[in-house]
């Protein structure tokens, strides 16, 4: 699978101060790939370069393997929405759609056009009659999305489209964003803050800390760190994977607090147990446990998450 979108020490500057520094992202073509980081971590900085609208300090990056001016031509295949949606509160939502329509130069008129974009974000029952300043919250998110897909992007960029809706709209949107990379083949870069809704949608992930990308892996990558595991606390930690080898358990590990992990044989913790004290080894403590997204980014930044 090639990659759609990628950044080479990619830097803002401020004055004196770097808001990001040498972001190297890589995103592959038809993925969701999930932005993560504190408020003022860079998020926001990253997509406004990548979608045009910030020139870097520093670094280049390159969009369906365009660079310069053969990229600048592109843009026109990159859908942005960054932070909240531009809508004309006393429209409806088609004619909210007319307007990007004209802008563009897209032709509205074809075909149902702005029915299907409608469709697509799930608005299309809504009445003519309803303004987009009587929308919910979702709902104005719903039609920022569709306003992003106007001119058939082959990628969008969607800064927190999550952010401050209720279970329902999260929902609505998450279903949304599915359908565009499932059906539509579109590739899609978010942030959120709401780690566990992310977790359920991206297929890959970035974590940025204090301007700088720290790690950047894959879903599977995430699950083969994190998921379940067997727990296991004892002094003797030593003598514990022996015993476990005993059993034909070899596949150990120690996280930061000390505690063994075990990702094999999840159902034999009883087994584990009986080994570990037939060994005549201290065993305080043996537990199924799991690792979420939040927690493994809270690992690697060390801190509370802010959102």
């Amino acid at each position: 699978m090639s990659f759609i979108m990628q950044t080479q020490n990619l830097t803002k500057t401020y004055g004196k101060k770097d808001a990001v520094k040498d972001i190297n992202i890589n995103i592959r073509e038809g993925e969701i790939y999930g932005l993560i980081g504190r408020n003022g971590a860079g998020k926001t900085t990253i997509m406004r370069m990548i979608s045009g609208l910030s020139n870097p300090t520093g670094g280049t990056y390159s969009l369906f393997g365009k660079t310069g001016p053969e990229m600048k031509k592109m843009m026109n295949k990159v859908g942005v929405l960054i932070e909240h949606p531009g809508l004309y509160p006393k429209m409806s939502a088609k004619e909210n759609l007319k307007i990007k329509c004209l802008a563009m130069g897209v032709d509205y008129k074809k075909d149902g056009y702005l029915d299907k974009l409608l469709k697509i974000v799930g608005l299309e029952n809504v009445p003519d009659k309803k303004r987009a300043g009587e929308f919910s919250l979702g709902m104005r998110q719903r039609l920022g999305i569709a306003l992003a897909l106007v001119g058939e992007p082959s990628m969008i960029i969607l800064d927190e489209p999550i952010n401050g809706l209720d279970p329902q709209g999260i929902v609505e949107v998450r279903h949304t964003l599915e359908n565009l990379r499932d059906e539509k083949g579109i590739t899609i870069m978010i942030s959120s803050h709401i780690l566990e809704e992310l977790a359920k949608l991206a297929d890959s992930y970035g974590i940025i800390h204090e301007g700088k990308l720290i790690e950047q892996f894959t879903n599977e990558e995430l699950m083969s760190r994190c998921g379940q595991f067997v727990a296991i606390k004892t002094p003797d930690r030593e003598g514990a994977v022996r015993a476990l080898s005993g059993i034909g358990i070899t596949e150990t590990a120690v996280d930061e607090n000390g505690i063994l992990r075990v990702k094999e044989r999840l159902e034999e913790s009883d087994k584990m147990a009986a080994a570990i004290v037939k060994a005549n080894v201290p065993l305080k403590e043996i537990y199924i446990n799991s690792v979420s997204l939040e927690d493994y980014y809270l690992g690697l930044t060390g801190g509370a998450h802010n959102g």
